[in-house]
């Protein structure tokens, strides 16, 4: 009986083996349509013709980098990459058809369809009842996301969100409202209450995983030390902070901000103003009207501490009154975090918090994985996973 018994045991064992490496083992499949939303739209593919917003700068970088063939005004083709397009409908929508012959391998998508103008709320709703493959989702929606079910991939924090004192303004050039305003802050507060804790707050120019040296920038708040400061100027200016009227994240923080100052005893009214975002090596030249400090965006065009902290300065430098000179070539870490901590220390550019990239995936697509930073979307390498019984190249 117990021979019998073992004999059984083990025929359930091989049978619960096979089951399950029938059931995970997957290999990828060719064939299908990748649907993905953006919230840009992209009204010219040729690289002469100017962007509307840093939106459009960055959604139009992303297709840049999957096209091979797409024509520029002077009736030129460029471009090297995996797909070609095949229907293009200007800031609307965009299909683009596999390139057999891409030198880096045929991709595993038969064809790739951006929908464009797709505001947050509708890219949500697309992707949980599976209408979308991928989406950018706002950090501070990640959460959400997640409990409606999406699926959702976050990359390391790599998004600086700042506020930059406006060069030529008077207050720019008082070093006492300066580092009153950047000791009123409260960066905790913001990345855990109005971020969902999905993000950093951070005191440096750089994060944590880059240099290894954001731990030594303070990011608590001190009202005492920003009251006494503020009490020293005399007139006590008001200070107007513009932030990008079409975020709604952004808007969320200018309001905190605004708290903040005041319980330090600091005047400061928040103003909505178009544009205000930037790309990620555009400099700023000029602010909008009766603005003196703007909050700002810029993500790292690099994974090197060196190469993203001059491309930081070259943005920024110029409209905060900032010192923008590059560092030395093969600059050692320790010239690194002394240019960033002089920077730092003369308040012109206050960080606040690094931001990470949330993708939105169906559960279909497979072998995604989050961009670095300088790094495109890898949906070339992306493969949708068939439901069971439908036909597909294996």
């Amino acid at each position: 009986m117990l021979s019998r018994r073992l004999a059984f045991s083990s025929a359930m064992i091989i049978v619960l083996v096979g089951a399950t490496r029938v059931e995970t083992a997957r290999r990828p499949r060719y064939g299908g349509t990748l649907r993905v939303e953006i919230g840009a739209t992209v009204t010219s593919l040729d690289p002469a013709v100017a962007s509307a917003n840093a939106e459009e700068v960055a959604a139009k970088a992303q297709i840049d980098a999957l096209v091979y063939d797409h024509r520029n005004s002077d009736g030129t083709f460029t471009g090297a990459g995996p797909f070609r397009i095949a229907e293009w409908d200007p800031g609307k929508h965009l299909t683009l058809a596999a390139n057999q012959d891409y030198t880096g391998g045929r991709p595993f998508v038969d064809s790739i369809e951006i929908q464009m103008g797709r505001n947050v709320r509708d890219r949500l709703l697309d992707l949980e009842i599976g209408k979308a493959d991928f989406a950018e989702i706002p950090p501070d929606q990640a959460r959400r996301a997640g409990d409606a079910g999406v699926r959702t991939s976050v990359s390391q924090p790599d998004e600086l969100v700042a506020l930059v004192f406006v060069s030529g303004r008077p207050p720019a050039e008082n070093a006492r409202i300066r580092e009153a305003m950047a000791r009123s802050l409260d960066r905790t507060a913001m990345v855990s209450f109005i971020l969902q804790k999905q993000g950093e707050p951070s005191g440096g120019l750089l994060p944590q995983w880059s240099d290894g040296t954001a731990f030594l920038f303070s990011i608590a708040p001190d009202v005492a030390h920003s009251k006494e400061l503020w009490s020293q100027i005399g007139l006590s200016p008001g200070l107007v902070l513009g932030y990008d009227f079409g975020d709604s994240l952004d808007q969320s923080l200018a309001e905190r901000i605004v708290v903040n100052a005041r319980d330090a005893g600091i005047n400061v009214t928040a103003k909505a103003i178009p544009a205000a975002r930037i790309a990620t090596v555009a400099p700023i030249t000029a602010a909008k009207p009766g603005v003196d400090v703007q909050l700002v965006h810029w993500r790292m065009p690099s994974v090197s501490p060196e190469a993203s902290l001059d491309q930081l300065l070259a943005a920024l430098g110029p409209f905060s009154g900032t010192d923008a000179a590059p560092l030395p070539d093969g600059a050692s870490p320790e010239q690194i975090y002394e240019r960033e901590r002089t920077v730092v220390g003369s308040f012109r550019i206050i960080p606040l918090m690094w931001l990470p990239q949330v993708y939105g995936l169906n559960a279909r697509v497979k072998d995604w994985k989050p961009p670095a930073p300088g790094e495109t979307w890898p949906l070339a390498d992306v493969w949708l996973d068939a439901p069971a019984g439908s036909a597909g190249v294996q």
